[in-house]
């Protein structure tokens, strides 16, 4: 492990499980408002309402009767995603990136019939793949064409950006890049590469896989240490206003780049995962102690929100 004794881990101010569970999603994120956060369409209809971009919504399917109706929504499109409004982790989500004459091609290049799509909305509407196993919709997005920066830096998947915004304060950021060992996806738990990203300049500072230091993504040897987000600044806007529109006060929020339409709200995630500090190479406790000290009563705007933390949590002010 990078970080390996509790000496080491007090020193960097690293935040376990048990202090984000009680000390900060239990006391900052009102049960009330979770499901906002946790069924995507709900989080996708907010986000429109506050000017939050998101990608195409094609069509929703909420019951079996209409699984019929998806070949409506996605026969004249270049490519699409279909995922569970209450999946985790990236279980269920379906890729699709071509389209030619009627058939239909996974990144990965294998073919997926009709049939096949079919019954995968069958399978999310009988909540296989949704939290606890209830019931679902399935939603059907535009593909994110992303943007040309990060070629290179993602395997057969589209990289995101995760922020962790406390108190509407965007405190840490890291970019998940997709690999062959985590068949495209984002998780890191699943082999994805994790690059932790300088909240003043959208830069890396520091990169690993699988808890370990990397200087090369596994799969196309692109140096880390170049990747740079563009369009940050309107990047860290969105994410820092979610709090905002979400109520939420500890959040994840993933964030893509559409080379189009810049940078859109994929997901937003109530219960954020501790990993982005080992992909920063520090803990985030001190960041969020130091906006803690601030109260409740600092009547900053998303702006001046934005540049605290670039002047306190940059990665030359450490």
């Amino acid at each position: 492990m990078f970080f390996s004794s509790p000496f080491k881990l007090k020193s960097k101010g690293i935040m376990g499980m048990n202090q984000r569970n009680s000390g900060y999603i239990g006391r900052y994120n009102p049960r009330k408002l979770y499901p906002l956060v946790d069924n995507k369409l709900k989080t996708k209809i907010i986000a429109r309402e506050a000017n939050v971009t998101t990608p195409a919504l094609l069509g929703v399917i909420s019951m079996q009767a209409e699984v019929e109706q998806v070949e409506t929504y996605i026969k004249d499109t270049p490519g699409f995603v279909i995922k569970p409004a209450k999946g985790s982790g990236g279980k269920g989500i379906l890729v699709i990136t071509k389209v030619e004459n009627g058939r239909y091609y996974k990144p990965n290049g294998d073919e997926e019939s009709l049939a096949e799509i079919k019954r995968h909305v069958t399978d999310i509407l009988a909540g296989l793949f949704s939290l606890g196993g209830s019931a679902d919709v399935a939603v059907v997005e535009g593909l994110i064409q992303f943007d040309d920066a990060f070629d290179g830096f993602s395997f057969e998947g589209v990289p995101d950006v995760r922020v962790i915004v406390f108190k509407g304060f965007p405190v840490m950021a890291m970019m998940r890049l997709s690999t062959a060992a985590s068949d495209g996806k984002a998780n890191l738990h699943q082999g994805a590469v994790g690059v932790g990203i300088d909240i003043t300049s959208g830069k890396a500072i520091n990169a690993v896989q699988f808890d370990k230091p990397v200087k090369f993504h596994p799969d196309t040897n692109k140096e880390l240490a170049l990747l740079e987000v563009p369009r940050w600044e309107r990047l860290i806007y969105l994410a820092s206003s979610c709090y905002e529109m979400s109520g939420m006060g500890y959040l994840g929020t993933d964030m893509v780049l559409d080379r189009d339409l810049g940078p859109m709200l994929l997901e937003l995630n109530a219960r954020p995962g501790l990993a982005i500090q080992i992909a920063n190479g520090q803990g985030i406790l001190p960041r969020l102690k130091l906006i803690e000290s601030l109260g409740n009563d600092h009547g900053m705007s998303v702006e001046e929100r934005i540049e605290f933390c670039k002047k306190h949590f940059s990665d030359q002010s450490n």
